[in-house]
């Protein structure tokens, strides 16, 4: 006999204040990198009142994300593939462009990214092709969610967006090892990553991508050019020494040495304020909040809820790994940010998505027992 159970008993209530937790480090990190110091009366910078704003519809999205069985998701997904493919071929038609890339389209009031929507679709698409399978993947499925991925990323590669286009690509490769592969499929991938990597370090990428990696290894080279990002970020956490130099008091980001203090290196305005020991705190943070979505993928009742979860979990370990490494100079510089701390609208808002995403899932791993 099946019995129903409150939802909210099962709540993964680690993952939502750890989520929370990491928002609001993020927003104070943002008030400061703004500029402005408590103590001024000076009007507050709008970068952080609009990463709240920003922070409140995110969170109404995840609550929405909660509200209905995930199962339902399946039965959407292509549906949500079809459209995600339809912006992102809106983009170099309508889009505006910043910094020289076209990635957004403005709706006015706001502008959203399609290319972070993407990432939603590959993981259920990714999940929905997989769920049904229990042996380690063949040709078959393996050929149809390589069909599927190859769309959305060579529209973003045209943006051009390095670092979106990895993220889908690891997604998917994360979810796909997490399941399994054949041995000769995987033997004959792994033969074939050094012809593609070859093939997009000569066709697929910008010269100012491929100038991003040669930075990355020997950023002293140019240091007033290509490699002031990752000097100056360097110079901000290592004045932050053992105990940091407290809110609002970094001389890197209040001094505008900095670049991109709000976005990709909004970690080093952290480090240089809080020093090792915030640092620790922060990766602490983190780690937290990495584990609290494997224990959902553990205990989820089915194979389809279980690998929506890995895929989230596998998208904020790289892209909190590649950003941290990318700012202390472990990794080339590829416009990844940091979840919850940097700014970013799209971001944020798909970033509760795909903890509402977990946290349906972790709501339902007992909802109808027998």
């Amino acid at each position: 006999m099946e019995k129903k159970q409150p939802l909210l008993r099962h709540l993964n209530w680690a993952l939502l204040i750890c989520a929370l937790a990491l928002f609001a480090v993020g927003e104070m990190n943002l008030i400061s990198a703004s500029g402005t110091r408590l103590e001024s009366g000076l009007t507050l910078a709008s970068f952080y009142q609009r990463q709240f704003l920003w922070g409140i519809l995110g969170l109404v999205c995840m609550t929405l994300t909660m509200s209905f069985d995930y199962h339902r998701l399946s039965t959407l997904t292509w549906y949500l593939y079809g459209v995600t493919i339809v912006l992102l071929a809106l983009v170099p038609l309508v889009g505006t462009t910043v910094y020289g890339a076209k990635r957004w389209i403005s709706l006015g009031l706001f502008s959203i990214q399609p290319s972070e929507l993407a990432k939603f679709a590959i993981l259920l698409v990714t999940a929905k092709l997989m769920a049904n399978e229990s042996e380690p993947l063949g040709w078959k499925t393996f050929g149809q969610i390589l069909l599927a991925t190859i769309p959305p990323v060579a529209l973003i590669v045209k943006q051009p967006d390095l670092g979106t286009t990895l993220m889908l690509v690891f997604i998917m490769a994360g979810m796909v090892l997490f399941h399994g592969l054949k041995a000769v499929v995987f033997r004959i991938c792994a033969l074939a990553l050094p012809c593609i990597g070859a093939f997009m370090w000569f066709v697929g990428m910008h010269d100012y991508q491929r100038q991003r990696i040669l930075t990355f290894l020997n950023p002293d080279e140019d240091p007033l050019g290509s490699g002031y990002h990752i000097l100056q970020s360097r110079i901000a956490i290592g004045s932050g020494q053992f105990w940091g130099k407290g809110f609002a008091e970094g001389t890197q980001s209040q001094l505008r040495f900095l670049p991109e203090r709000h976005s990709d290196f909004a970690v080093a305005v952290f480090g240089e304020e809080w020093g090792f020991v915030g640092c620790l705190a922060l990766v602490t943070l983190f780690a937290l909040f990495l584990f609290s979505i494997l224990t959902t993928v553990i205990q989820a009742k089915d194979r389809f809820g279980s690998l929506l979860c890995v895929g989230v979990f596998f998208y904020f370990l790289l892209e909190i790994t590649i950003n941290m490494g990318m700012v202390v100079g472990l990794m080339p510089v590829v416009g990844i940010p940091l979840p919850f701390i940097s700014y970013g609208g799209s971001a944020t808002i798909i970033n509760f998505i795909f903890i509402g995403l977990v946290l349906n899932v972790s709501m339902r791993r007992y909802a109808f027992r027998i």
